[in-house]
């Protein structure tokens, strides 16, 4: 009884511990500023190839400086430049930075969002930029703030990646060129996050895992979640196959335990691809309860003892 009693006593000052430095470090105010900023007008709807997103990759670099990343080994900045083909030579550019791990540096967990939108569409005589706010705003805040928060924590054994993606709207050019700088059999996970922003079709406290099925990554991260409010359900879309339309597919095929984490109901939401898709349409107290969650969740994944299982190639 006596050891029952202190374990039970070491996991709620564990949580409390954890509970403490995560309200510290990531606030409503924090997280309110990174979306208002990333969908605002000023931002022009993040379009592919347009000024507008390339002052969305200037706000977010200047967000990885203030909190320390370092750009990946090799790269001179967090730009990572490309070009979407041999034809077209406007430049594109994900957005890197990484904590180096210690004891396992060459196990990578990448977290990522796409940064990218829709830009400036015609509108209803009032407004025609496209914002973006939970698509996929939402979603490069979270990635920006578990940055912060990791940061701040020490404590990864294994080297962290936060990506925001470009040209996801366009066909995932972003994600596709990040894929081919790794080698697939080092990364251990990928949390890929979009439109956490509205409250999910299972309540507060709650969001969905894409291809829960197809590893047991969402197994982990609910083992992780134990004795909290929040839980991680399997996608209910699985008509819309959003696991295979998101920046995680293309490192899925290539065998890693990459998902979408995800609230929006897409089956009923009408703000979607749309000009009203805005920051005043967004439950902030649900990205941050989301954020929190994937941090916690994350821990024994970015601390290197626990690891998913792979999924099945689908390319060689």
């Amino acid at each position: 009884m006596k050891r029952i009693f202190y374990t039970l006593l070491a996991l709620l000052i564990t949580q409390q511990t954890f509970a403490q430095d995560i309200n510290k470090i990531i606030t409503k105010a924090y997280v309110d500023n990174l979306i208002k900023t990333l969908s605002s007008d000023e931002m022009e709807g993040r379009g592919t190839f347009t000024p507008g997103i390339d002052r969305a990759a200037t706000f977010i670099e200047a967000q990885f400086k203030e909190i320390g990343l370092q750009p990946l080994k090799g790269a001179d900045g967090y730009r990572q430049t490309f070009f979407k083909d041999s034809t077209d030579k406007r430049p594109l550019f994900n957005v890197v930075g990484m904590i180096p791990g210690k004891s396992k540096a060459t196990e990578l967990v990448v977290f990522s969002g796409h940064y990218d939108h829709l830009g400036i569409v015609k509108g209803d005589g009032q407004d025609s930029i496209a914002n973006g706010a939970d698509d996929d705003a939402s979603g490069i805040t979270a990635m920006i703030a578990l940055a912060k928060y990791y940061k701040k924590l020490k404590n990864n054994e294994r080297t962290l990646i936060f990506v925001a993606f470009t040209a996801e709207e366009i066909g995932g050019f972003g994600s596709r060129h990040f894929s081919k700088q790794l080698n697939p059999d080092d990364v251990v996970a990928m949390f890929n996050i979009e439109m956490i922003g509205k409250e999910s079709k299972f309540g507060k406290n709650t969001a969905f895992i894409t291809g829960f099925d197809k590893s047991d990554f969402g197994k982990i991260l609910q083992k992780n979640l134990a004795g909290t409010e929040f839980t991680f359900h399997p996608d209910p879309y699985p008509r819309q196959n959003l696991f295979y339309r998101s920046d995680n597919a293309t490192l899925a095929a290539l065998g890693v335990p990459a998902h979408t984490i995800s609230t929006d109901q897409i089956d009923t939401d009408k703000f979607y691809h749309t000009i009203k898709d805005e920051y005043s349409t967004l439950d902030t107290d649900n990205i941050l309860s989301t954020i929190k969650a994937i941090a916690k969740s994350a821990i024994s994944i970015v601390k290197g003892t626990d690891a998913p299982t792979r999924i099945p190639r689908l390319v060689e």
